[in-house]
């Protein structure tokens, strides 16, 4: 294991099974790890580094008020799209009007960022259809963020529809 220079002036209060370590103040909680994203029951995201790569050490942190339950049952996360990135990304509801939201599960959510993320990277199906790929992308996409449809269901739709046309 490498030598821990963030801790070295204080002792952590916890380490995981895994070599993570974790201090905790009043404001929140650091932890210094080589693995981050699911762990455990929490998604832990790190920000800031341009070229992240997993089993690097970094130091996090997490405001105590950023955590937040996860279960398989709440409707608390929507998917906002840059379509001109070509990225999405999960949110969860905050304060903010969520009448124009189509809220979903944390598991539909990451199964449809998924998908979105193919509907991206992988175009080859689209370009036999009779319409310009990039308005393909946003149909299949808009139907996936706001609907309960299946990425192979939305594109069962678009094959019938274009072979009717």
């Amino acid at each position: 294991m490498q030598k821990i220079d963030f801790f070295k002036d204080m002792k952590a209060h916890f380490q995981s099974k895994s070599g993570s370590y974790y201090y905790y103040t009043n404001e929140g909680v650091f932890r210094y790890s080589n693995h981050w994203g699911r762990v455990a029951n929490c998604r832990w995201k790190i920000k800031g580094i341009e070229e992240y790569k997993n089993q690097n050490y970094y130091v996090g942190f997490a405001n105590w008020n950023d955590f937040y339950p996860l279960n398989s049952f709440d409707k608390v996360f929507y998917i906002a799209v840059d379509y001109q990135n070509e990225q999405a990304k999960i949110c969860r509801v905050q304060d903010e009007n969520t009448e124009d939201l189509f809220l979903m599960t944390s598991e539909i959510a990451h199964q449809k960022l998924k998908n979105i993320r193919e509907v991206f990277k992988d175009a080859k199906w689209m370009t036999y259809m009779n319409e310009d790929v990039s308005i393909i992308q946003k149909k299949v996409i808009a139907e996936l963020i706001s609907t309960h449809k299946t990425l192979q269901k939305i594109k069962l739709e678009l094959r019938r529809n274009s072979t009717l046309s």
